[in-house]
């Protein structure tokens, strides 16, 4: 008997928002940010554009960053 593989998830590189702080690890969607240039919700230091290999995800809040 075989095991169900998983379906792998689409992965496309995403723009977020990474911590500027060397300790923290924070970092957060740029899609779902509500300000221009965030801060970092964990250690409130600025936060840069960056960018990762994340899953696809669709934000289809009205509340979605756009620049």
């Amino acid at each position: 008997m075989q095991k169900n593989q998983p379906e792998p998830v689409p992965e496309e590189q995403t723009s977020i928002w990474q911590c500027s702080q060397d300790g923290c690890s924070c970092w957060m969607r740029e899609n779902f940010t509500f300000d221009d240039t965030p801060i970092c919700p964990i250690c409130q230091s600025t936060m840069v554009e960056s960018s990762r290999m994340l899953p696809t995800l669709t934000n289809n809040t009205n509340y979605a960053h756009t620049k």
